[in-house]
């Protein structure tokens, strides 16, 4: 069980999280289906005893669906995974009503080849919807109706010699809009594939331009339960909530486990996300 998506409806915490199992599909051990979890106090979950989403289209089998991030948007979830055939990852979009009951809307960049990780932004900007994806540089695209989408082809963030986050970036969970802008919390890997977290800020009215950006990680890989695992030395975030008074991000460690880092926002609840942006620095 590991890299989770996570909403909550302010009594309960949801996680969607990627989980592996034996794969039923010949030459391949274990495939990876999406399954659920709720929690009243978003510490302790109850998983479901079956999968929401298995793989079933031929650009999931045998891999399975990987990674996702969900978002709720005039009372639908949009739900961005990973589809995985055993050979190319590919960004799948599905939608549900009530996150149990999941429809498939396919692939969202079928021509593109080899695309993952994918946040969209909740709230639309200039009349568009936006949406970070990639696993090595991150890219932006626009849409009007969550499904057809234009890719803007010059990355709006790429690794960075030197850094924590010098040989790859992908987005973390979807952008939060804070008062200072638009929040990208951000996965990273350094030449040794140790795989930490970052962020970034957009302008409000221009999700191309970083504005702020993290010279050094906030979360980066320190228990043994994220030091050692599938993949070792491994950080990746994907679900991230606001939760009574604190903010919740969850991640999976070492591709192994599901954890939590918390944000306490009671000793001054008006400031919230701005404890995250303070820590980042203007971006020449």
């Amino acid at each position: 069980m590991f890299n989770p998506a996570a909403w909550t409806d302010g009594k309960h915490v949801y996680l969607l999280y990627r989980a592996e199992g034996p794969c039923s599909f010949a030459g391949r051990p274990v495939t990876s289906c999406i399954g659920l979890a709720t929690s009243n106090n978003g510490f302790s979950f109850g998983p479901g005893t079956i999968p929401v989403m298995e793989p079933t289209e031929s650009y999931e089998v045998p891999g399975g669906c990987e990674d996702p991030r969900v978002v709720q948007i005039k009372g639908s979830f949009y739900m961005t995974y990973t589809a995985y055939d055993g050979y190319t990852a590919r960004l799948a979009l599905a939608t549900s009503t009530n996150l149990y009951d999941w429809k498939k809307e396919g692939l969202l960049f079928p021509e593109r080849g080899w695309t993952k990780s994918a946040a969209i932004l909740s709230k639309p900007v200039n009349g568009y919807y936006w949406m970070y994806f990639g696993d090595t540089n991150i890219w932006a695209a626009y849409s009007t109706d969550l499904r057809s989408w234009t890719i803007i082809e010059e990355p709006v963030l790429s690794p960075r010699e030197g850094y924590f986050d010098c040989h790859l970036v992908e987005p973390g969970p979807p952008p939060v809009v804070t008062p200072e802008g638009i929040l990208l919390i951000y996965n990273a890997a350094d030449q040794h594939l140790h795989y930490s977290v970052g962020q970034c800020l957009f302008a409000h009215d221009n999700p191309l331009l970083v504005m702020k950006r993290s010279e050094r990680p906030f979360l980066e890989p320190e228990t043994v339960e994220e030091k050692e695992g599938q993949v070792p030395n491994v950080i990746f975030a994907e679900g991230l909530v606001p939760f009574g008074q604190q903010w919740l991000l969850y991640y999976g460690m070492a591709d192994s486990r599901i954890g939590v880092a918390i944000l306490d926002t009671r000793s001054d609840p008006s400031y919230g996300m701005l404890d995250i942006v303070s820590t980042l620095t203007e971006t020449p």
